[in-house]
């Protein structure tokens, strides 16, 4: 009879000696880090390295009568191979389930268990943590299994500085779970971006805020967090020196009063922190950036404000644009589907012409902006040097639209991989063509082609690096 890994229901209790042998592991794309020799890391160690940890895996496979899966079979084997090659590049494991390059088999709870076995108890694979410090196992099915092994790993292995978990199907109590192992860790970067965990969840992670020292991004994206959890955000956060990065997309919030704004604003006006904040979907409307934009005159450290798929139109763009005329620190902003017009570009473009010199990027994607403010943009930029990265797309161009970005493309003040648009000519008429660039295009998705997180594509987190990259 197959042995089954114990379910974590109704389990609080993280120390006993049996559970610990059951650690956790998960593995995303980690971006490579100077090597270390493996020799001196493997000094001591009882399993051969000769052996490899395809082996390991398949031979614990055996002993527990658990289904071996081929995608990770597969995933080790390649790990194994650049170890032989004396690990000079350091070391990439990545076992997300949305991989469409290779056949995927996606990772269960109770595969997890057995991979957890291999990273926990085979001191082989800390010689990869040394190197490497990440783990994806994003767009698999974990649930609250997988997770009850995950945070044990995230318990253990002390080299773990990244760990990406979207979209596993994991509920409150495996958020539970998971937050309450970060009171004292080293991770930098958690990633639980989907994964329902409401706002009993989510309650749990702002707790952990309250002690954990460490962490410095947390992506709470697409959680179903309540209206209690993101005030809860709000509060800790004012009082937390450590978190550099926050995203508190989509939230579940009901009425009219946006009472999640007006505290996220007060947060701003005390915290000196924090770099980034995505607010993405939170039904922002004219008064709410109004709050924001209230607290920015007294915040000096964020670069970097995300108020994407709001409801905010030009008059919305009169609080914004008068910020930007004292504000020094803000380098990216994204507007993208919300609805300023031309009223709310032509505000923007006379700040960014005339006050403005901090701003890099801009991102007014499908914002119902026709000619007359998209030249306005384009006009900026002539004046503005530090005014680089310009998304339009979704907007009603015309003839002139078209032909100013174009000229100023091809007069080399608008890189070719700083916008989403590349001018074409059809009979002599200039038109422009949508191209895959933006502020965060692998948000939720890897390329099949080129690199996974680069920076035309992604150019928010490149323009405003914070912590470790996956």
């Amino acid at each position: 009879m197959a042995a089954q890994p114990p379910r974590p229901v109704g389990e609080r209790s993280m120390g006993s000696p049996r559970e610990a042998d059951r650690a956790p592991a998960r593995s995303p794309a980690w971006a490579p880090t100077q090597a270390r020799t493996l020799g001196a890391a493997l000094v001591g160690q009882r399993e051969s390295p000769e052996s490899g940890l395809q082996e390991h895996y398949s031979n614990l496979c055996m002993e527990k009568s658990q289904k071996i899966n081929p995608f990770i079979l597969r995933i080790l084997q390649e790990v194994d191979e650049e170890i032989k090659k004396g690990l000079a590049a350091g070391i990439t494991l990545n076992i997300a389930g949305n991989n469409r390059l290779v056949p995927v088999e996606r990772v269960t709870g109770e595969d997890f268990w057995i991979l957890s076995r291999i990273l926990k108890n085979c001191l082989y694979i800390n010689a990869l943590f040394i190197c490497a410090s990440g783990l994806d196992v994003g767009y698999n099915l974990l649930s609250d299994v997988g997770a009850y092994y995950a945070a044990k790993l995230v318990q253990k292995q002390l080299n773990l500085i990244y760990l990406n978990l979207m979209f596993n199907d994991i509920g409150p109590e495996g958020g539970e779970l998971i937050a309450k192992v970060l009171h004292n860790q080293t991770l930098k970067y958690l990633r639980m971006t989907g994964n329902k965990i409401e706002n009993k969840g989510g309650m749990f992670f702002a707790a952990m805020l309250q002690i954990n020292s460490s962490l410095e991004k947390l992506d709470l994206g697409d959680c179903d967090l309540g209206m209690q959890s993101v005030i809860a955000f709000a509060t800790v956060l004012t009082r937390n020196q450590a978190i550099k990065a926050i995203n508190l997309n989509r939230p579940i919030l009901y009425g009219e009063q946006e009472e999640s704004t007006v505290h996220i604003g007060r947060m701003l006006k005390e915290n000196h922190c924090l770099v980034v904040l995505h607010m993405c979907k939170h039904d922002i409307k004219n008064s709410g950036i109004q709050q924001l934009c209230d607290a920015l005159y007294l915040n000096s450290s964020l670069r970097y404000l995300d108020v994407s798929c709001n409801k905010i139109t030009h008059d919305g763009m009169v609080y914004l644009a008068d910020v930007l005329k004292s504000n020094t620190t803000l380098e990216v902003i994204d507007l993208s589907f919300n609805r300023i017009e031309n009223a709310g570009a032509n505000y923007l473009s006379e700040t960014l012409t005339s006050h403005n010199r901090s701003l890099k990027a801009l991102s007014v994607v499908s914002n119902n902006i026709e000619g007359e403010g998209l030249v306005a943009l384009s006009q900026s930029m002539k004046t503005n040097l530090t005014f680089s990265h310009i998304y339009i797309w979704g907007n009603k161009f015309d003839e002139a639209t078209c032909v100013a970005y174009s000229d100023l493309i091809q007069m080399g003040r608008l890189k070719p991989d700083n916008t989403d648009v590349e001018p074409f000519v059809v009979d002599g008429r200039v038109y422009l063509a949508e191209v895959s660039n933006g502020l965060k295009k692998h948000y939720y998705w890897t390329s099949t082609s080129g690199e996974s997180y680069d920076h035309s594509s992604n150019a928010g987190f490149a323009l405003v690096p914070v912590g470790q990259q996956p």
